[in-house]
């Protein structure tokens, strides 16, 4: 369950801007789901094999040049299957939890 959700949470920050991996990293950090570094790698690289997600070089005050990752427009369209899913699954665990 949390493998998927992992794909959800990335397309989810990636829709507010580009991102650097440690970034992606450290937000779902804050919020409770630690993540290793391949695993947002691994993510990142299939992602963007499947056309969701793309990425910039980008120039870096503190040494090489990074990779910033966005989302695409098919990204943007696998984003609201999600989240129409997401949404279907949580209403349906909230009625059973409160019956």
């Amino acid at each position: 369950m949390r493998k998927g959700m992992l794909e959800y949470c990335v397309l989810l920050k990636l829709s507010h801007g580009k991102f650097y991996p440690s970034d992606i990293i450290k937000s779902l950090d804050e919020v409770g789901l630690i993540v290793v570094e391949a695993t947002i790698y691994t993510l990142l690289s299939r992602l963007r094999r499947e056309g969701k997600l793309e990425y910039e070089w980008q120039e870096s005050p503190k040494g090489p040049p990074r990779k910033y990752f966005y989302i695409t427009d098919y990204g943007r369209d696998a984003l609201v299957g999600m989240t129409e899913a997401w949404d279907e699954i949580s209403n349906a665990i909230n009625q059973i939890r409160n019956n």
